[in-house]
């Protein structure tokens, strides 16, 4: 009989603990999908290319500074070009142009969005790759254009707000605005005019203009880089590294890129400066024109006596990271009378932990999209920065300990976005290989630390510009809070008078890894700040899907009104059209159904431009053949001449 009550007991203890299991596995897969959404965006914009006076705004500042090249854009970030300047930014393989005279706004950034505000001027647009499910938008103030297709287009906004011109040299858009959507295909010119209701008409068209050049010779530069046999083509920043170095191979690393027309002490992560861009905190901003992609993917090795950077694997897209780099900390040293700051660059293999917010799926993305590095590696060196416990292992970096590897500055050069090559601190090698490394970084930004390295601007939009609302079809990412109300609601700052921690190493190669407690970030403050903050129609999680097999372009393809909507309706990408607003955007209204009338209109607009490609097409094929017989008319002349006579 004790037997048998045993055998029960047992029996009830594992069914409890089933359903204990059953209860506990949804909350941990509920908890893990809540800490993936404050995961930060795997992509960002680069500004790769200024010409003339470009300034730029940080979101949520009122400040402008002239624009810094490789500086990351995000959400809520603006640009402006002045009379006679241009720009061009990538996010990965999409190149942006911005024509004299334009004010754009990047309203959201993330893993498949990119929606631009383009409130004046003129922006040229090259999608090279589209998923299912991505979302390529750029609203004006009276309209919203969506992409459907890889291609080439252009839109203009006239300086009063109210005309919006499309030209798709290639793929297919759809505009959304005045209640009503319209197709433009290849091939096509769209003007809309009017604001709550638009007019609208399609031609062939127009004759490039020097932009139009210009944007066309940076395509075929682009085109022909051979870095791209050796990297993922989204890779933001691959297409200027040919002209300033080249690949070769190199034992246990495979193919590499090795800077040229550098110094023989240059090191990486040291000319340039540190900037403060929410949400990831402390990013790299180099100086060198190529000093992108190789600060923010893959890894750099020290082999053959000189630097060279590793990219990762080719198949996949690259997960964006500030910097990757590893923090020194406890050091002692004094440069410029306070306390340093050192790092150096991780080299291939080591996994990178950033001193941001991160889930462990996020901190797996990271570093296996960027080297080469088993999961299970990975996951060790994440639990261990996530224990309490000391010395649970031993990390061991190799940049570390390489000759020139390590860079200190003093924290007033950290927070002050100063160059760093100009303000290098002296320490003893033999202290810092030793040093332990540090996850988080104890330095709290100032205002200059969000501003960047770029002087007060001169030239700036109109202010009227700047407030100018654009229509959009998707809500658009939070505004950015100012970095005075993001530093007041930091309610635990850093010491400014705290001593450092001597540099001790009593246990030799064993170092401490506990993770660090950090002051609460300005970043996370803001967030923390917006967690009270209702926000309807909230933006769930896109799964990510193969690629689409390209339709063929088919510009004969009438165009037909979109299904019509309801004033809660949702979109493919899950964010309704309506409910929200915005200071820089507004919903499209509610597309409704046309009338008999609107639909012949449509068909004759159409048919009027179909008629006007046809009777082009004869003409353009007719100018080779004319001027083939113009070349041989001299020959037929000659040959027809009389001859003399013997």
């Amino acid at each position: 009989m004790p037997k048998t009550k045993t055998y029960r007991r047992w029996v009830v203890g594992v069914v409890l603990a089933g359903v204990l299991l059953m209860l506990q596995t949804p909350v941990t897969a509920w908890a893990q999908d809540q800490d993936e959404d404050q995961d930060p965006p795997s992509r960002v914009a680069r500004l790769n290319y200024a010409q003339g006076s470009v300034t730029f705004q940080p979101g949520g500042e009122g400040d402008w500074v002239t624009a810094v090249p490789n500086r990351p854009l995000t959400s809520g970030d603006n640009l402006w070009t002045d009379e006679g300047a241009r720009a061009e930014l990538h996010v990965g393989s999409t190149a942006i142009r911005l024509a004299p005279e334009t004010s754009m706004t990047v309203l959201d950034l993330d893993d498949r969005t990119m929606q631009l505000r383009l409130s004046e001027g003129t922006l040229n647009l090259r999608v090279r790759h589209l998923d299912d499910g991505d979302l390529v938008e750029v609203d004006t103030p009276n309209l919203a254009f969506s992409l459907q297709r890889t291609g080439e287009y252009r839109v203009d906004v006239d300086s009063a707000g109210d005309v919006t011109i499309v030209n798709v040299l290639s793929g297919r858009g759809e505009v959304t605005g005045g209640g009503y959507s319209y197709t433009v295909v290849a091939g096509q010119s769209a003007r809309f005019d009017g604001t709550d209701q638009l007019n609208y008409d399609i031609g062939q068209l127009p004759r490039p203009d020097d932009f139009d050049n210009w944007a066309a010779e940076r395509d075929h530069r682009e085109d022909g880089a051979e870095s791209a046999n050796y990297v993922s083509p989204e890779m933001t920043g691959y297409e200027d590294l040919d002209d300033y170095g080249h690949w070769q191979y190199v034992a246990s690393y495979g193919t590499v890129w090795v800077p040229s027309s550098v110094s023989a002490d240059w090191a990486p992560y040291r000319d340039g400066h540190w900037a403060y861009i929410s949400p990831w905190g402390w990013t790299w901003v180099d100086d060198e024109p190529w000093g992108f992609a190789p600060f923010h993917y893959g890894r750099w090795a020290y082999a053959e006596n000189r630097w060279c950077w590793v990219p990762g694997p080719v198949a996949v897209r690259p997960v964006y990271a500030p910097a990757l780099v590893a923090f020194v900390g406890g050091v002692s040293i004094s440069v410029g009378g306070g306390p340093g700051v050192g790092w150096f660059p991780l080299a291939p293999g080591e996994v990178y932990m950033p001193y941001y917010r991160g889930s462990r799926g996020y901190v797996e993305r990271v570093n296996v999209t960027n080297t080469v590095v088993n999961v299970t590696r990975v996951t060790n060196v994440y639990n261990v920065y996530n224990s309490n416990q000391h010395n649970v292992t031993n990390i061991t970096y190799v940049n570390q300990r390489v000759n020139n590897g390590v860079t200190l500055v003093s924290r007033d050069t950290f927070v002050n976005a100063r160059p760093v090559e100009r303000n290098l601190g002296r320490f003893d090698v033999r202290q810092l290989a030793n040093a332990p490394v540090e996850r988080g970084i104890q330095v709290q930004p100032v205002r200059a630390s969000v501003l960047g390295s770029g002087t007060p601007a001169r030239f700036k939009p109109p202010q009227a510009i700047v407030n100018r609302q654009v229509v959009a079809t998707q809500r658009p990412a939070p505004p950015r809070q100012p970095f005075g109300q993001r530093q007041a609601a930091n309610v635990r700052t850093e010491q400014p008078n705290a001593r450092p921690q001597p540099l001790s190493n009593p246990q030799g190669n064993e170092r401490p890894v506990a993770r660090p407690q950090q002051p609460v970030s300005p970043v996370e403050a803001e967030r923390a700040s917006r967690a009270d903050v209702p926000r309807p129609e909230a933006r769930p999680q896109r799964p990510i899907v193969a690629p689409r097999v390209a339709e063929p372009v088919r510009p004969e393809e009438p165009t037909a009104p979109r299904p019509p909507q309801g004033a809660a309706s949702q979109n493919d990408n899950g964010r309704g059209t309506q409910g929200w607003s915005h200071p820089q955007a507004k919903p499209a209204p509610p597309v409704r159904e046309r009338s008999a009338a609107q639909a012949r209109d449509d068909e004759n607009k159409f048919r009027t431009w179909q008629q006007q490609r046809q009777q082009a097409a004869p003409a353009q094929n007719r100018a080779p053949q004319e001027r083939q017989q113009e070349q041989r008319q001299p020959q037929r002349q000659q040959e027809n001449r009389p001859k003399p006579q013997k």
